[in-house]
Order: structure tokens, then C-alpha cells, then sequence
């Protein structure tokens, strides 16, 4: 599970860079009810979405040549800088350089070798979302690889992380849980799964990270996702053990998960 005690390595933060940010502010206000709170006046401006006055993640104008829209998950780090170094000595590469966010942390943005888009964040005033594992917040993340062998190495590397192998039933391949190092199992907090190239139609091949969030009706939330003009890519479907959930499209093009766990 996700918590907001973040341990090296743990997911911290996430956002979204949005072509057009009153739009994101309507379609995640409708479809889980969160509230945008700008950081300033300025049109466009980055703020944050909250929910019952807690900050759960970012929004920001698209400004990158070229990028899709996406959402973009930050892990914590002690060392910005020094991460930084062990992505290029990983055969990582740095998208955005180690940079200070107003005495709130420090950030920096990365691809991984399968071209998965990631970030970092090292807290200086602020820590990363207030509320999560619950109804409309982020409860887990997921990476989609050609190589979740590669992957495992560059992140394990990178954060130290630890990896359990599950087989899928019905021969739907394997997945790997992923827990911060020296943390108990209760403390996974995603997962990764490799797919071939011609499955990762919305990066047209390149691996790529998503949020799961969590709803008391998974269904119902879907039913908000395609009236406000989201896509479904899959679902809504029961998972043995884990929940009902659909992988959703946001109208932008950014993707993300709806999850109602299995109570118990």
C-alpha cells in the first residue's frame, strides 16, 4: 500500500501535464470530485487537485515539444543530484536537470532504458500528496515494459527496490510486485508487467508508468470517465483477489486506472 510515511523510493508525488488545464480540472472534477487549487492567478499555472482539502496530486499546462499528455509519478529520494548520476551510470537518460522547487524539495525527471518517463522528488519544506489508499486517491502504480528484466536492474539499482514474481491465471504472463528496500510486503506499492511493443499503443512502443486510483464503484466511475469523453481501454473487470477495475483515458490522452479493491 501506498502511504504518506515515504521511505526512500516510494512513490511521493504524482501529476499531470495537460493541454489544456481548465478541461483536466473539469473531467477529474467530475469524475472524482477533486477540487483544483492554482499556486497563483496565472492562466495555466501548475496548482494542485485536492480532495476534502487534501492535496492529491498536481496539474500543469503541457509544454514539452511533441510530449503526450501523461501523468507523471515522482519517487522519493535523499539525494536529487545523486540520483541523477545513477540514472546515467544505469543508461538512463535526464529529461528535466536536478532543479530547486522554492525551498519546497528539489526535483528531476528521467527516462529509464525502455524510454518509461519518471521522476524524483527530494522533500525540502513539503513531503508529497496528504491523502492516499483510499476512494479517489493514488493507491498503487504500475510500469508497462518490453523488458521487465531490464527494468527490475535499472530500478533495483536506482532505488533498491525489491520484486516478487507473480504468474498471471490463465497464462496472462507475470507480474512483479514492488516494495521499497528493507520495507515489509504490506508496504508494495506497485507493480510492473512486460508487454510486447505493439501493446503499448499510447507511447507507440516505449514503456510508460500509471497511477491507480481508487472508488468506492468502479463501474460507476467509468460510467463518469466515458460522459465526460474518456476512453476505456479495459473493463470493467474483476481481478481475483485484487478488485474490480478499468484502465481509463482521460480526453487528453493520459491514462490511469480505477480500482475497487476486494474488501478483506
Amino acid at each position: 500500500m501506498i502511504t504518506t510515511d515515504f521511505a526512500p523510493g516510494s512513490p511521493c508525488w504524482l501529476d499531470l501535464g495537460a493541454p489544456d488545464v481548465p478541461a483536466a480540472v473539469d473531467f477529474y472534477g467530475s469524475v472524482f470530485g477533486w477540487e483544483f487549487q492554482p499556486f497563483s492567478s496565472e492562466e495555466g499555472e501548475y496548482g494542485s487537485f485536492k480532495l476534502d482539502g487534501k492535496t492529491v496530486a498536481g496539474l500543469g499546462k503541457l509544454t514539452e515539444e511533441g510530449a503526450r499528455s501523461a501523468w507523471m509519478i515522482y519517487f522519493r529520494t535523499p539525494d536529487a543530484d545523486a540520483t541523477t548520476e545513477a540514472v546515467q551510470r544505469s543508461g538512463g537518460t535526464v529529461r528535466v536537470a536536478p532543479m530547486d522547487a522554492d525551498g519546497e524539495g528539489r526535483m528531476a525527471q528521467y527516462t529509464d532504458p525502455q524510454g518509461g518517463q519518471f521522476a524524483v522528488w527530494q522533500p525540502g519544506s513539503y513531503q508529497g500528496v496528504e491523502l492516499v489508499d483510499g476512494p479517489g486517491s493514488l493507491g498503487w502504480i504500475e510500469l508497462y515494459t518490453t523488458d521487465a528484466a531490464a527494468a527490475k536492474e535499472f530500478y533495483g539499482n536506482l532505488f533498491g527496490w525489491e520484486t516478487q514474481d507473480l504468474d498471471l491465471p490463465g497464462g496472462g504472463g507475470t507480474y512483479s510486485l514492488i516494495t521499497p528496500s528493507g520495507l515489509p510486503p504490506e508496504r508494495m506499492h506497485g507493480g510492473l508487467m512486460q508487454l510486447p511493443a505493439d501493446a503499448l499503443t499510447l507511447t507507440g512502443g516505449r514503456a510508460y508508468w500509471h497511477p491507480v486510483f481508487g472508488s468506492t464503484d468502479c463501474d460507476a466511475t467509468v460510467a463518469a470517465v466515458r460522459e465526460k469523453g474518456g476512453t476505456v481501454q479495459m473493463g470493467p473487470e474483476d481481478a481475483e483477489g485484487v478488485g474490480r477495475l478499468a484502465v481509463c483515458v482521460d480526453p487528453a490522452g493520459a491514462d490511469f486506472v480505477v480500482l475497487t479493491p476486494t474488501e478483506g
